[in-house]
C-alpha cells in the first residue's frame, strides 16, 4: 500500500472536488493536451519518441486487469495507467476532469454526465456513453462476482440478493447519461475517479477474463503488445498516442516490475536497476535518507493499517470473542512498535480513517481501546476465558512481499507476553495468495489489512470495509445499526453533516472491532540517480506519467 498534502489542505480539497463536479470543467493537470482519434498506432509507435522507460516496483495482480475487479494495489497501479475516468485526483487529491465535460444535479440525488467528443480506446473504438454504462451494469451485477460491485450500490436497480441492472442509469445520447440515486448523496461525484467507475470497450464484454489479461483501455498508457504482462514477473505499457487528458506521459513507458520482497527492490534502487521504490523496506528506515541523498520522500498519506478478525470462526465471534478483541487490543504497543520499527515514518491509530482526510478526528468516544494496557488487557481475556475458553494459538497472517515480517512478529510478540498465549505470524509468499484465502472465506485467525483510500472521504474508509455485504468486508462483519449510520451520512445534504454522522458510526466500530487499527501510515518511497520529476500522491501513489530520466 502506497501526501504531498497535510491534513489541514483537506478541507479545500474536499470542497473543491465537489464545487468542480457540479459545472463544467477543463483538463487542468500535468502535462499538455493531445488531439484525440486519428491514424491507430501500434504500441511500440506509441512509446517511441516520449523519452525513456523507467521502471517502479510492484506486486504480481490478484486478478485480470478489469477495473471492476481490481481493488488491490498490486493490479490497481497497473489499471490507473491504462484507463482514463470521468475524473482524475491530482497529486493533493483535487478532482480534474478527464473524460468528463461536466457533472451537473440540482437535487444531488440525479446527476447528469456530459462526456468529452472524441476519446477513443486503444483499439480505436469511441469512449461513450455506453462504455460507461455498460462498465457499470457488469460490475454492479451479482452473476459477475465483481471485487468493486458496492461502489454501485447507491443506483437505482442495484441488488445483493439476485441480478438486476442499474435501473438508475438512462443513455441520453452517446455523450451523455444520467445517473439517478437511491437517495440524495452529496459526496457522489468525489467517488467518480476511482478504479470501479472506469469505461470499458465493447469487445470487453466477449471475455472479460481474457479481455483482462491483454487489456484495452483509453488513459495515458497502454498494454506493449501481446506478452506484456508477464505473470510474476511485471507488465510493460507504452504511451498511448491518442490520450488527450491531463496526464499526457513525459517519458517512454512504465515497466512493473514484480518483486518478492521490498529488500531486493530497495537493492536494485540503490545499484541503478529501478527508477522508482514507493516502499521502503523496514531493514533501510534508518539509512534510507541517507543513502538517497535528496532523493527519498516522507510524507503523510491516506492509508490505515489494521488487522481483522475473521468473525466466521467461533473464537473470534459472540461476546466471548468481542472481549478477546478488545484484549488484543490493548495489548499492543503501538508507541513502541512506530517508534522502534518503523522510526518516525508511521503514526499510532486513533480512529479507523486518515489524519489526511476532511473530517478526521483523534478523539471520537471509544478509541481508547486502542491504548496499551496490560492490566486491562489480562482482565478482558479473563472475561472471555470465562465464558468460553480459547485454544490453540493467535495467528497474524501476512504477505512476505510487502515488507511486513517486523511488525506482525512485534505485534504477536506484545500478544504473547502480555496475554500469556501462543501468539506468531502466519507469512504467506505473496500478496495475491493471501487474498486469495481471504476472499475464499479459509483464513484460520487474523490477517493484516490495510487500505489506502479509493477517494478522499472518510465514508470510504468506513461502508467499503464494514457495511453488511459490501466488497472488502473481508472479515463479514456486520451491525444493522452501523449500517443504518452509513446510509443516513449517504443521505445527509452536506459533506459537515455526513462526516458527523460517519463519526458517530465509528463509535460502533470502537465497540464491536472488527478490525484492530494499528497505525497510519507516511509514504517512504524513494528514486535513482538520473531519475527526475518524482511526485507522490495525496494516496501515497507515485505519479508515473511525470516521471524521466535523463
Amino acid at each position: 500500500m502506497k501526501t504531498r498534502r497535510m491534513a489541514g489542505v483537506a478541507a479545500s480539497i474536499l470542497a473543491g472536488s465537489l464545487v468542480l463536479a457540479a459545472c463544467s470543467g477543463t483538463d487542468s493537470g500535468n502535462g499538455g493536451e493531445t488531439e484525440g482519434g486519428g491514424e491507430e498506432t501500434t504500441a511500440a509507435e506509441g512509446g517511441a519518441a516520449s523519452g525513456e522507460i523507467v521502471s517502479v516496483n510492484g506486486v504480481e495482480p490478484q486478478n485480470p486487469l478489469v477495473p471492476g475487479n481490481t481493488n488491490e494495489t498490486g493490479g490497481g497501479k497497473i489499471v490507473d495507467l491504462l484507463y482514463a475516468g470521468l475524473f482524475y485526483y491530482d497529486a493533493s487529491g483535487a478532482v480534474q476532469n478527464e473524460v468528463a465535460e461536466s457533472i451537473e444535479t440540482e437535487d444531488s440525488q440525479t446527476y447528469t454526465i456530459t462526456l468529452k467528443d472524441g476519446w477513443t480506446f486503444t483499439d480505436g473504438s469511441p469512449v461513450t456513453a455506453n462504455s460507461f454504462v455498460d462498465a457499470w451494469n457488469y460490475t454492479a451485477l451479482l452473476s459477475n462476482a465483481q471485487n468493486n460491485s458496492y461502489f454501485f450500490e447507491g443506483i437505482e436497480g442495484f441488488s445483493y440478493d439476485e441480478d438486476s441492472e442499474l435501473t438508475g442509469l438512462e443513455v441520453v445520447d452517446d455523450l451523455t447519461f444520467t445517473v439517478t440515486l437511491k437517495q440524495p448523496e452529496a459526496d457522489f461525484p468525489l467517488r467518480l475517479g476511482y478504479t470501479a467507475y472506469y469505461p470499458l470497450p465493447e469487445v470487453a464484454f466477449e471475455d472479460m477474463e481474457a479481455f483482462g489479461e491483454n487489456p484495452i483501455g483509453n488513459g495515458p498508457y497502454m498494454m506493449d503488445g501481446e506478452g506484456a504482462w508477464e505473470h510474476n514477473v511485471g507488465v510493460d505499457v507504452v504511451p498511448n498516442p491518442d490520450y488527450q487528458g491531463g496526464r499526457t506521459p513525459a517519458n517512454g513507458g512504465v515497466e512493473v516490475r514484480f518483486y518478492e520482497g521490498l529488500d531486493a527492490a530497495y537493492n536494485d534502487l540503490l545499484s541503478g536497476n529501478l527508477d522508482v521504490i514507493d516502499a521502503i523496506p523496514d531493514s533501510a528506515y534508518g539509512t534510507y535518507e541517507e543513502e538517497l541523498e535528496g532523493r527519498s520522500v516522507n510524507q503523510p498519506a491516506a492509508i490505515f493499517q489494521a488487522f481483522t478478525f475473521p468473525e466466521y470462526l467461533p473464537e473470534w465471534a459472540g461476546e466471548a470473542g468481542k472481549l478477546r478483541r478488545a484484549a488484543i487490543s490493548h495489548a499492543i504497543n503501538r508507541e513502541e512498535i512506530t517508534e522502534t520499527i518503523f522510526q518516525g515514518t508511521r503514526t499510532p491509530a486513533s480512529d479507523f480513517t486518515s489524519p489526511v482526510i476532511d473530517g478526521w478526528s483523534d478523539s471520537i468516544p471509544g478509541s481508547e481501546v486502542l491504548e496499551y494496557d496490560e492490566e486491562l488487557a489480562k482482565e478482558l481475556w479473563a472475561e472471555a476465558e470465562a465464558i468460553e475458553p480459547f485454544t490453540g494459538s493467535f495467528t497474524m497472517a501476512y504477505n512476505s512481499d510487502g515488507g511486513h515480517q517486523a511488525w506482525a512478529d512485534a505485534v504477536t510478540n506484545n500478544v504473547r507476553n502480555v496475554l500469556g498465549i501462543e501468539a506468531e505470524g502466519q507469512p504467506y509468499a505473496t500478496f495475491a495468495e493471501l487474498l486469495d484465502d481471504r476472499d475464499a472465506g479459509t483464513m484460520t485467525g487474523p490477517f493484516r489489512s490495510g487500505w489506502q483510500a479509493d477517494y478522499p472521504g472518510l465514508n470510504n474508509f468506513l461502508a467499503p470495509l464494514y457495511y453488511t455485504g459490501a466488497g472488502s468486508n473481508d472479515g463479514q462483519y456486520s451491525n444493522p445499526e452501523f449500517d443504518e449510520l452509513i446510509n443516513q451520512g449517504n443521505a445527509a445534504e452536506s459533506v459537515e453533516e455526513a462526516n458527523e454522522i460517519f463519526q458517530r458510526a465509528q463509535e460502533i466500530l470502537f465497540e464491536d472491532l472488527p478490525q484492530v487499527p494499528l497505525w497510519y501510515s507516511n509514504v517512504n518511497g524513494g528514486w535513482a540517480e538520473g531519475v527526475e520529476n518524482v511526485e507522490f500522491s495525496w494516496n501515497s501513489v507515485p505519479l508515473m506519467y511525470q516521471v524521466t530520466k535523463g
